[in-house]
């Protein structure tokens, strides 16, 4: 299936959105964006989609708060200024979705909450009801007490993993490049967009992988990664960019293209079993 028939045949749809999406060029956070991407959401919801929003953006939100801790490195402030900076940023989604009669909650995971059967089911119990009564989650890492060995360590594999806990028929990452090219399109003007992926491993071969963007922890790297994990899973997976007009219903219209991973078929994936 193409990009367009991917989204239509999808009921639960998790979609994340990375801080260079939420940012404008001076860091602080695009609430356009945010308007822009809630109205899309609740068109999807009116179809009878159910949606997921995996959302960075907490140190940038943090910032915005509070300039003069933009020097500041230690990871002390970081986390302080995640804790910060999250009460700002949900309070930026809630006012976007209330606009559209939409309610939304917040859950903040670290790692080993995928990790504990107990929490694992707790967690799929309150997307269940969440979405069930048509609450938008927004699902973040916990940075104010996460550390090396218990963090996730970007929001694309989060995405991923919540993706898998809630059984997902299509997880969307938004980037500010159109998907997996060649060769970095930035730096190489004659690097190619490749718009479907069948073999991961036969993918990694052919093209360059480069750095993180400029406000974000991930990379096209990590895309990969979870890439990997939720076709293992039967989930497809959309790369696409953030920065075009409606970004959502531009996909949705064949309007704009993208990275399509698709699933693998013979998958019967549960997180919850196999915790």
């Amino acid at each position: 299936m193409n990009i367009q028939q991917t989204i239509a045949g999808s009921k639960k749809i998790v979609i994340k959105f990375g801080s260079n999406s939420l940012a404008k060029d001076d860091g602080t956070i695009n609430l356009t964006f945010l308007n822009t991407i809630a109205q899309e959401c609740a068109m999807l919801i009116a179809q009878g989609k159910q949606i997921i929003v995996v959302s960075s953006g907490a140190q940038i939100a943090g910032l915005s708060s509070i300039n003069g801790w933009a020097h500041k490195k230690d990871m002390l402030y970081r986390q302080a200024l995640a804790s910060i900076g999250q009460v700002e940023l949900m309070s930026r989604w809630r006012e976007a979705f209330k606009a559209q009669n939409l309610h939304v909650a917040q859950l903040l995971f670290v790692k080993e909450d995928f990790e504990d059967y107990h929490h694992t089911l707790n967690m799929r119990n309150t997307l269940f009801t969440l979405v069930d009564e048509g609450v938008v989650p927004i699902i973040n890492e916990n940075d104010s007490v996460s550390f090396e060995e218990n963090s996730i360590g970007d929001n694309d594999n989060l995405s991923a993993l919540t993706a898998m806990l809630w059984n997902a028929d299509l997880l969307i990452l938004f980037s500010d490049i159109d998907g997996v090219y060649t060769d970095n399109p930035k730096t190489n003007p004659q690097a190619k967009l490749i718009e479907s992926v069948q073999d991961i491993d036969a993918l990694l071969k052919d093209i360059t992988i480069g750095n993180t963007n400029r406000f974000g922890t991930g990379g096209i790297r990590t895309k990969i990664e979870a890439a990997q994990k939720v076709t293992k899973a039967g989930i497809p997976l959309l790369l696409a960019n953030s920065r075009h007009e409606h970004p959502l219903t531009s996909l949705a219209n064949g309007r704009e293209r993208g990275t399509l991973f698709e699933a693998n078929e013979n998958s019967a994936f549960s997180m919850v079993t196999q915790n």
